[in-house]
């Protein structure tokens, strides 16, 4: 056998243990205290990353563990009350919002609000991406296929976007009272971002116009109504799928205006991201650690 095969069943071998382990799981806990979890991604590989309101600090879970460390100090990378995370794997990027805190009662503003990205392999700052105003809350990310990093700002109902080798953000949705509380962000095989709102329980449809500029947003009938959607992410072409506050995780299928609602998991406790690894779908539950469902992609 060639060396160049015996390394590719080895690398195809390991890849195989690593699903398996993680199949075998019931769910990654995060070595801190304190820690105040809001979201969770993964990449290709099966690694799990959180985020951190309370210590800004990114953790990771090695593909197939049941345990996430440390990764990205807060300290060091000047990371604060950190929200929405998401792992491009094509550009091998991990996407962060970052926040401010402070500012109530008189106290002093601390950190910027921003749209972060660092090295998804080894963890290095790459780029920071200011709001402006330093005013709402960066809360998620969805990427569209030529790149685009499409941003929500809950509490100022805005949506920003960062273009491919752009230096700056620009405002792609201006405030809009529907979007009070926009949340989750998504982009569909029809190029098109979704956005769900946690205090209305309401999905928009928002079209990208040929210039890029935002199209009529529309908003989405659902079969069901959805109590305090938060982290939403594409799993299909015309398919969804959140987690909702009220503690269950939902599948949405959209046709035209309307969206078919099937809940995949119920019973769950605060969940307020989803993100898939194989044919399971990891769900953030009480701010604190991911429990496994069993979710094959469609």
């Amino acid at each position: 056998m060639s060396v160049s095969r015996t390394f590719s069943v080895v690398v195809v071998f390991a890849a195989s243990a690593a699903l398996v382990r993680a199949q075998a799981r019931t769910e990654i806990t995060i070595n801190d205290t304190g820690v105040q979890a809001e979201n969770l991604t993964s990449s290709q590989d099966g690694a799990v990353y959180f985020g951190s309101t309370a210590k800004g600090t990114i953790y990771r879970a090695a593909p197939g563990t049941s345990q996430a460390e440390p990764w990205i100090q807060a300290s060091t990378a000047g990371l604060t009350n950190v929200l929405g995370v998401l792992a491009d794997d094509k550009s091998n990027t991990l996407w962060v919002c970052q926040n401010s805190t402070g500012g109530r009662g008189g106290a002093p503003v601390t950190g910027q609000t921003a749209l972060r990205s660092f090295d998804l392999k080894a963890g290095a700052a790459k780029g920071t991406y200011p709001f402006p105003s330093n005013g709402g809350v960066c809360n998620d990310m969805a990427i569209a296929p030529d790149g685009t990093v499409y941003a929500t700002e809950s509490f100022s109902n805005r949506i920003h976007r960062l273009k491919p080798g752009a230096a700056a953000l620009d405002l792609w949705v201006p405030a809009d009272p529907r979007l009070a509380g926009v949340d989750g962000i998504a982009v569909l095989a029809d190029g098109a971002v979704y956005v769900n709102t946690f205090f209305a329980g309401d999905i928009f449809r928002i079209p990208v116009n040929a210039d890029g500029s935002a199209g009529t947003m529309v908003k989405i009938e659902t079969s069901t109504p959805l109590s305090r959607p938060d982290g939403l992410r594409a799993v299909g072409p015309k398919m969804l799928i959140q987690a909702e506050g009220q503690g269950r995780v939902t599948e949405l299928t959209i046709d035209g205006n309307r969206a078919e609602v099937r809940v995949v998991k119920d019973g769950l406790s605060g969940a307020t991201g989803v993100t898939l690894v194989g044919e399971t779908a990891l769900v953030l539950v009480e701010r604190a650690k991911a429990v496994v469902v069993p979710y094959r992609r469609p």
